[in-house]
């Protein structure tokens, strides 16, 4: 059969593939496929009738860009490219992080998809970017038509602050904002949808310059839905790994699964659906006038997020029922401090005012699941998935607190207890070839990832290095897996380990201290094409580390301190610098 010419009405990419499957063909599944394709336009009401060929035209370009840290985001982008190819779009998917910040003035239509992690700031693999973009040297956007997508929690104060100023920053360098910003919240998936929709009309030409467009999908079959869908497992061990003198509790869950083991490879999560604490549910429901509202109970427990206060919740409560005193916090600018460190039951409790079951229901939101990062492989464990869950206690305000998820685990749930959990994938934070050496720094229940690198490894027979940074509060009472490092260093799986227990000199250390005092072998490690992977805190502990190893590359090789910034710089572009931290 003759190839198809390149002035058939589809895009280069697509004749190719065309080219491909048809070209190969027997004339009898040519012809079924002819038949194929006119019964789907006898089905439209198209007549069978051979009609002339709308003018060929080259795919419309949309540059789809997202920052992701849990995959949201990445997910979402993929979702509007798959859309946008129906619609005559010619879409290019693009990791912030990736991003050459020269090609955006060469880009006409551009969609941006941001998520915002913790107190306002961009997901660490964009950070670099971003940073770039919002810096002098950022280029002008004029002739640009944009929209912005942004995700966000309203638990934290700086809700959905990256794509705020994403969009910000963009209309300042020239661009045109063709479609509004939406703020999502947890509870993004509609709504989101709803703006992918909208967005590729928007940006999409005249419809009279729209020729025919037809999609043939020749691809890999997508993997099952299944795959990560939300499945039952049974806990088959509950265990705290700290010692009884301990003032921290670490629970290592190992589940098993009945039936088909969700495909997770190291580095992924999974998505823990926790219940809320009955006793607080109890608590709150009498503080409304609520409790007889065995239905709303049952709503509360499993299914609404009845801790989370935030300025939205606010707002909410004064459109609802109008509170004299929660309006003038809210007109004084004094709501997000006094938000800080309280809970949705402190807002009922302080400004306490009749409610009904909506009103309640209406001040809160879906409860979302936890994300834990897997600490086990299941090359060594086929049938089962490993958890590391440290319980969440503190006070605050008089009033006792608990992390809904961890304190599930910890108080409520045990051996033989079925729990719902649902695969979460992370490319981003996976081995790389066996042959090459990798540097894990964990402290804490961060440690999780690199339990299930370890045991990949020696399953593998990888013949890479492997060199572990942990660290806790005291040897003797916190150091988690302390016998699985040991064994992992005897059968050489682990080739080192440096420990820092913070609490056990007059001196606290921790693993950035460790980090420096063998900087030599750090920086020799990775100058030799050594993988670095940092899992824990995102706060100040993953900072307090990048700092630390670029200080390594300023002292060992008598680098600037702006040369040893590029150097680190350098490991986050070659992805050799990989984080996944909370």
């Amino acid at each position: 059969m003759a190839p198809i010419p390149k002035t058939a009405p589809f895009a280069e990419e697509e004749i190719d593939l065309l080219n491909r499957v048809v070209g190969r063909a027997t004339p009898v599944q040519r012809a079924w496929l002819a038949g194929f394709l006119a019964g789907l336009d006898a089905a439209q009401g198209a007549p069978v009738a051979a009609q002339p060929a709308a003018p060929a035209r080259p795919a419309e370009p949309l540059l789809i860009v997202y920052a992701s840290e849990s995959g949201n985001c990445e997910k979402l982008a993929g979702d509007m490219a798959r859309q946008a190819r129906k619609l005559g779009f010619k879409p290019q998917v693009v990791d912030m992080a990736d991003l050459e910040l020269a090609t955006l003035a060469k880009v006409k239509r551009l969609a941006v998809i941001a998520a915002t992690w913790g107190e306002g700031e961009p997901p660490s693999r964009a950070a670099r970017v971003y940073d770039a973009l919002m810096g002098e040297g950022a280029p002008r956007l004029d002739g640009v038509e944009f929209g912005v997508l942004a995700l966000g929690d309203t638990a934290y104060a700086e809700f959905c602050a990256v794509g705020r100023k994403l969009d910000e920053r963009l209309a300042a360098l020239g661009a045109k904002r063709v479609i509004a910003r939406l703020d999502c919240d947890l509870d993004f998936a509609v709504p989101a949808e709803k703006w992918i929709g909208e967005a590729l009309k928007t940006l999409a030409p005249p419809e009279a310059a729209r020729g025919r467009v037809i999609e043939v999908d020749f691809g890999a079959k997508p993997a099952p839905a299944a795959a990560t869908e939300i499945v039952e497992a049974e806990i088959v061990e509950h265990v705290n790994l700290n010692s009884s003198r301990s003032d921290k509790e670490t629970i290592h869950l190992a589940l098993s699964f009945g039936g088909e083991v969700p495909p997770y490879e190291p580095g992924a999560s999974l998505d823990l659906y926790a219940e809320n604490d009955p006793a607080y549910v109890d608590e709150l429901l009498a503080l409304a006038g609520l409790s007889a509202d065995a239905a709303l109970r049952g709503e509360l427990l499993t299914s609404r997020d009845a801790t989370t206060l935030s300025l939205k919740t606010l707002e909410t409560y004064v459109a609802r029922t109008g509170h004299h005193y929660v309006k003038a916090l809210l007109a004084e600018g004094k709501a997000r401090d006094w938000v800080a460190g309280r809970q949705l039951i402190d807002l009922i409790a302080h400004f306490p005012i009749a409610l009904d079951a909506e009103t309640l229901r209406a001040l809160t939101r879906p409860l979302a699941p936890r994300a834990y990062s897997i600490a086990s492989s299941r090359r060594e464990f086929e049938d089962e998935a490993h958890l590391l869950i440290a319980a969440v206690r503190y006070e605050s305000f008089g009033r006792r607190r608990k992390g809904v998820a961890s304190t599930y685990v910890a108080e409520r749930l045990k051996k033989g207890d079925r729990v719902r959990v649902k695969l979460r994938p992370n490319r981003h934070f996976a081995l790389p070839a066996p042959d090459r050496d990798i540097i894990m720094v964990g402290p804490g229940t961060g440690v999780a990832p690199f339990r299930a690198f370890v045991q990949e490894r020696r399953a593998t027979g990888a013949a890479g290095r492997s060199w572990l940074f942990f660290g806790d509060r005291r040897f003797t009472h916190d150091f988690l897996y302390q016998l699985d490092w040991q064994e992992a260093l005897k059968d050489g799986s682990l080739t080192r380990m440096d420990v820092a227990f913070s609490r056990d000199a007059p001196q606290k250390i921790y693993v950035q201290h460790r980090m420096w005092e063998k900087r030599r072998d750090l920086v020799d490690w990775l100058d030799n094409g050594a993988y670095f992977y940092v899992c824990g805190d995102a706060k100040a502990m993953a900072k307090d580390v990048r700092a630390t190893l670029a200080r390594a590359f300023a002292d060992v090789k008598a680098m600037t301190p702006d040369a040893a910034e590029q150097a680190v710089a350098m490991l986050e572009r070659e992805r050799r610098y990989l984080q996944d931290t909370y």
